[in-house]
């Protein structure tokens, strides 16, 4: 898990104007875990889940919170200091 937040963190802080830089990450980290159990949990099929996490997906917000929940990782905002 500390892996997939730092790998997101890299994601968000190199790619600010990237809006596939997310979807992009959490597919690499999907894809370096067990995809159908995942899918299962996502409640996607494994075939959805891999084109939605692609570089040519285009995975809604609700998908994308699903896919962090599933891998126990939440967003989380905060004040810039």
């Amino acid at each position: 898990v500390d892996d997939a937040v730092l790998f997101l963190k890299i994601a968000l802080e190199d790619s600010p104007d990237d809006p596939t830089a997310v979807p992009y990450a959490l597919g690499v980290i999907a894809r370096s875990q067990n995809m159908s159990e995942l899918a299962r949990r996502v409640g996607m099929s494994r075939d959805g889940l891999y084109k939605a996490l692609s570089a040519e997906g285009n995975p809604t917000w609700n998908t994308i919170l699903k896919v962090t929940t599933a891998l126990g990782l939440r967003f989380e905002l905060r004040p810039v200091a």
